[in-house]
C-alpha cells in the first residue's frame, strides 16, 4: 500500500471516493458538487489530503484543515475527513492514513491534530491505538446557521 500526500492532479482519482464518504454520511451522491468542492479546496490552499492506493487504485482518503490555538499561540490541524472504500477495510488502510496525517503534524511543527467522531464510531478503538485521547473536560457545541 502507498499513502501519500495528494496533488490537485489526483483530483480526479478522489473525487469517486470523496462521494462515497459523503453517501455514507447521508448525503445525496452529486459528483460535480465533490469535485468543485475538494477542487476549491486545493487551488486556495485549504486543505491537505492524503490518498492511500492499493496496487494503483485509490481506496482511501484523509483530509485535514488548518486551524489555530489563540492560548497556545501554534497552528493546529483538525482532521475533518477519513474514509476507506468498504472493500478495503479493516486492511490497515485506515491506520496508514493516519500515520501519515501524524507524521505530517510533527515534520511541519503543527500543534497537535484534532478530530471529531460519532459515539458509536467503532474506529475510536483506532483513534485511542495511535495516540488520540478523548476529551473528557468540555463539549463540544455547534450553532446550525440555516
Amino acid at each position: 500500500m502507498i499513502v501519500r500526500q495528494a496533488h490537485i492532479t489526483d483530483l480526479e482519482l478522489i473525487v469517486p471516493l470523496f462521494d462515497q464518504y459523503r453517501v455514507f454520511y447521508g448525503q445525496a451522491s452529486d459528483l460535480n458538487r465533490a469535485k468543485v468542492f475538494l477542487e476549491a479546496r486545493f487551488q486556495h490552499k485549504e486543505s491537505i489530503i492524503f490518498v492511500a492506493f492499493k496496487e494503483y487504485i485509490p481506496v482511501g482518503f484523509l483530509q485535514l484543515y488548518f486551524s489555530f490555538s489563540s492560548v497556545s499561540l501554534e497552528s493546529t490541524l483538525i482532521l475533518n475527513d477519513i474514509y476507506v472504500n468498504r472493500n478495503y477495510r479493516n486492511l490497515g488502510v485506515g491506520s496508514s492514513l493516519l500515520k501519515n496525517a501524524q507524521e505530517y503534524c510533527r515534520k511541519n511543527q503543527y500543534k497537535g491534530l484534532a478530530l471529531e467522531t460519532a459515539t458509536d464510531n467503532p474506529a475510536q478503538k483506532l483513534y485511542e491505538k495511535l495516540g488520540w485521547t478523548r476529551d473528557s473536560h468540555c463539549f463540544h457545541y455547534f450553532w446550525p446557521a440555516k
